[in-house]
């Protein structure tokens, strides 16, 4: 990513666990975003009901801190998963377990990437899609959500950023959506903050738009549409050499176009909430195709999905668009094709329908126990300690809390079943 990379990487990270044993007060950085006039942003109803912080110890925020030393990668390449995980842990009540977690990833980290020049607003479109200034980027909005409120800046990048959403295999729109539902659910302190301003960063850095997507024009529900789409011919590569063949694959533009278009935003945002549950019952039903990187299908749809309520309403209709494109892509490109099966028994692309158009409702699933099932799932991902099984698990109690579909934690045993532990735990 720059000419840092040359450097060996520093091993470890500035501070350990043992400096955080004892610890339960808050982190010291705990600056507030400017106040503003947020009327304009027309928050979605769950936006408005009172805020639990799901980390009020300030453990998440020191570990915020001691990653915003370290880069979006590494090797070139790969992506630094801590962030994401650490906030899934802390969001699931294991706050208390993010140091230890990260000193057993602390091999997979490297130095913050070196800097060539700062990127401006009146030269930014040079900048964008270029790997080599995610310093230079990371530093262009540390400086903009320290100066203007953090809504303002995602509001106003969030169009820019959107045709670019499978950049970097997806992972810097989930980044920003971790960092956007810390600062939705609790204080929005310096860490965090900043932790946006790195996923936005790393984002416009890796910005990469998707060959012959097409704009929902169709009829199909994103169930039904996600199971329709094709396989790419060459099932080989890592996922730029497989995005590459979308372009030339007339049925997968096909296949994009063919979702059903919204009539609105909150249509919008029932049709992302469906498309993020059909990709986590795919990935129930097909994991064993690639198990990692099929979890980019269902968490990068609902990284969108989590972000809505801070954004204006008049972009939630293109938000579902580029959601749709990215988790259509992952799935094309690694799933099997539509003649190796179908959907899962049950679901809504099966033939089971209910009275609110598809999901089923926790009462009508007879899900008794469900908390305590995902409780269970979770700290199961947490011991397991994988980065993609923490966070596939984090995006499938989602859907068991909207919906109560019990393929969801499903998905989650399946992620544990064949992803190897992190450091041979589990």
């Amino acid at each position: 990513m720059s000419d840092d990379r040359a450097r060996p990487a520093r091993r470890g990270l500035p501070a350990t666990s043992a400096d955080h044993a004892a610890t339960d007060h808050p982190a010291t950085s705990t600056g507030h975003a400017p106040s503003t006039d947020h009327r304009h942003l027309a928050p979605h109803p769950d936006d408005t009901a009172p805020r639990r912080d799901h980390d009020p110890t300030g453990r998440l925020d020191e570990a915020l801190e001691r990653l915003h030393a370290r880069g979006p990668e590494r090797l070139g390449r790969l992506t630094n998963h801590a962030p994401m995980a650490v906030e899934a842990l802390a969001a699931h009540g294991h706050a208390g377990t993010v140091h230890l977690w990260l000193d057993r990833y602390a091999p997979k980290l490297e130095d913050f990437p070196g800097t060539t020049a700062p990127v401006t607003d009146d030269d930014w479109r040079a900048a964008l899609g270029d790997p080599r200034r995610a310093g230079d980027w990371i530093g262009y909005f540390t400086r903009a959500v320290a100066e203007r409120p953090w809504r303002e800046v995602l509001a106003q990048w969030w169009p820019r950023l959107l045709p670019g959403i499978a950049g970097g295999s997806t992972h810097p729109v989930i980044r920003v959506g971790h960092a956007v539902r810390t600062l939705l659910d609790g204080e929005e302190t310096a860490p965090r903050r900043t932790e946006l301003a790195h996923g936005l960063g790393y984002w416009a850095a890796r910005h990469r738009p998707l060959p012959g997507a097409l704009a929902p024009a169709g009829r199909l529900a994103p169930e039904e549409a996600l199971w329709a789409l094709p396989a790419i011919p060459a099932r080989r590569g890592g996922m730029p050499d497989r995005l590459a063949q979308l372009d030339d694959l007339p049925a997968w533009s096909a296949g994009t176009g063919a979702l059903r278009p919204p009539a609105g935003p909150e249509e919008a945002r029932r049709s992302l909430t469906a498309l993020v549950a059909a990709a986590v019952r795919r990935y129930a039903a097909q994991a064993e195709a690639e198990p990692v990187m099929l979890v980019h299908a269902a968490t990068a749809p609902n990284a969108v999905l989590r972000t809505l309520p801070a954004l204006p309403r008049e972009l939630w209709v293109p938000s579902l668009g580029a959601a749709w494109a990215a988790s259509a892509a992952v799935v094309s490109a690694y799933a099997p094709g539509p003649g190796s099966g179908g959907p899962p028994a049950g679901s809504p692309a099966a033939g089971a329908r209910t009275r609110d158009g598809g999901q089923k409702r926790p009462g009508e699933a007879g899900a008794e126990g469900l908390a305590d099932a995902m409780a269970e799932a979770f700290a199961r991902a947490a011991v397991h300690g994988d980065e993609h099984t923490i966070k596939l698990t984090d995006t499938a109690l989602d859907v068991a809390r909207m919906s109560g579909d019990p393929a969801a934690l499903t998905a989650a045993a399946r992620a544990r079943e064949l992803i190897d532990p992190l450091d041979g735990a589990g």
